[in-house]
């Protein structure tokens, strides 16, 4: 049986393969694609939309359990990169 995580944005449950980790690292919000970087995780759903409102509400913060401020600048380059970077459906 697969993990279940939430995610940010929509706040669905949803299979661990189908939503990107992120993890803070030095204040600091990068994708962990791999899912195997140290420390707290958050999980999206790799969209424009649950990006926007994972941002909007500033759930990164909460979610990693930060001290301080976070560099969220790079979430939505990183997700739009994982997705250009995904082969098309039905491609082998």
């Amino acid at each position: 049986m697969e993990p279940v995580r939430t995610c940010l944005g929509c706040r669905g449950r949803a299979p661990a393969s189908s939503l990107v980790r992120f993890v803070a690292r030095d204040g600091i919000v990068v994708a962990d694609a791999s899912a195997s970087l140290p420390g707290r995780g958050a999980w999206l759903h790799p969209t424009v939309e649950c990006v926007d409102s994972s941002l909007k509400r500033r759930a990164f913060g909460r979610a990693l359990r930060a001290g301080g401020a976070l560099d969220t600048s790079g979430v939505k380059q990183s997700v739009l990169a994982l997705h250009q970077s995904e082969p098309p459906h039905g491609a082998p």
